[in-house]
């Protein structure tokens, strides 16, 4: 079971560059899990389309549905290092599995810190033990990096909003139970998007087939669609017009988690790829004697360190509630997931041939591991967000 640390929410300098004791049980604890529950399904749920709710529930037994959720409802009350440890360590193991659970995590997040006492007391507790599985809804057919321009409405009518419009890749749609939802409830432009918690049997409320992708095959993605769909004017989450800065806030913390994922599943690569490079031989001796080879995973051993020195620091600014978290946060997704995929793909062509095979699983990670550099903003946007940054602070 995860249990909080008290070191883990104001590093030191020390800790800033050592995980304490706790820290590092809980990377041990969820690599373990990765290792015993997800690593030997990962490609059979991949072949397969399955998504094991099953399994998912035993993380939440272990405190990973809630990992930042607070303890007053059955939370791990955890900081985002320790979440980035345990998505790492997950992601080891399947990182498909991992990002469903980072995605379930984020939109927990934000009923945790936008909703009411009621809300949170309504929503949160079946969502900590994955009871009920949430998924976040923001991305539209016409609007994914100006997310902004959403059209997807929600009138009030009396003492329930009424939506219609539809929500495009939505990881985790027909089998959630819980979707947050960011809706229009006034003018064009970010100010006039609000956000509502809908449940699934709401009336009005379908998804789409699932769709065909190239990864992240063991979660479905569908659309969301709302025709008429009567929602409670209680689940609204904050005031009218604030919904865009949630969802902002929730992919903070979203993009750090993602960034996470792909170091884990490139970490993982790169351990397949040692063992490989260990055992094959050519021209009469292993393939970890070549000095090339080993040049090849001195840097790929590089880059996933630096990436992941990158994604404490921005875990520990966003903890710190610090003005740089987003900018850091942005910088720490767009490297991480960069780093990820390219120590992937290195990772492949290491095996040859044999990793081509789905049998070997890197393939499945390199598939795996190339939305990241997509989904909860497009790396362009993510650099889109740090130029901004700079700019501003240039002009003072």
């Amino acid at each position: 079971m995860l249990e909080k640390s008290g070191a883990t929410t104001a590093p030191n300098p020390v800790s800033q560059f050592a995980l304490t004791e706790e820290q590092l049980a809980l990377a041990e604890l969820a690599r373990v899990f990765a290792r015993d529950e997800l690593a030997s399904h990962a490609v059979t749920w991949d072949e397969t389309k399955h998504f094991p709710v099953d399994v998912l529930r035993k993380a939440a037994g272990l405190g990973m549905g809630g990992i930042t959720i607070s303890e007053d409802v059955g939370g791990s009350g955890l900081s985002r290092i320790d979440a980035a440890l345990i998505f790492e360590a997950l992601a080891t193991g399947c990182p498909s599995i991992a990002a469903y659970l980072s995605i379930h995590n984020m939109s927990a997040f934000m009923i945790e810190r936008f909703g009411s006492s009621a809300q949170r007391r309504r929503f949160l507790p079946r969502l900590v033990s994955m009871e009920h599985l949430a998924s976040y809804c923001l991305t539209e057919p016409g609007a994914g990096s100006d997310a902004a321009a959403l059209k997807t409405r929600a009138r009030l009518d009396g003492n329930h909003y009424v939506l219609d419009g539809v929500k495009q890749f939505i990881s985790g749609a027909g089998a959630s139970d819980i979707y947050v939802v960011m809706a229009r409830s006034g003018a064009e432009g970010s100010s006039g998007i609000s956000t509502f918690v809908v449940e699934k049997n709401t009336q009005g409320l379908s998804f789409g087939a699932n769709e065909r992708k190239m990864g992240w095959n063991a979660q479905p993605t569908r659309q969301v669609i709302f025709e008429n769909c009567r929602v409670p004017a209680e689940n609204r989450l904050g005031e009218e017009g604030v919904g865009f800065k949630i969802a902002m806030a929730g992919l903070d913390g979203g993009r750090l988690n993602i960034a996470a994922c792909s170091i884990g599943g490139a970490q993982g690569a790169l351990e397949k790829a040692l063992a490989y490079v260990g055992e094959r031989q050519a021209f009469g001796k292993k393939l970890r004697d070549f000095q090339a080879l080993q040049f090849r995973l001195a840097d790929m051993a590089t880059e996933l360190e630096a990436a992941r020195s990158f994604l404490w620091r921005a875990a520990a600014a966003l903890d710190a509630k610090s003005v740089e978290a987003t900018r850091l946060c942005a910088m720490a997704k767009r490297f991480g997931t960069d780093a990820g995929f390219k120590v992937a793909n290195e990772a492949l062509q290491l095996l040859g041939g044999y990793g081509y095979l789905a049998d070997y699983g890197i393939e499945k990670i390199v598939r795996d591991l190339r939305v990241h550099q997509i989904l909860e903003g497009t790396n362009e946007i993510m650099r889109l967000i740090v130029a901004r940054d700079l700019i501003m602070k240039d002009q003072g």
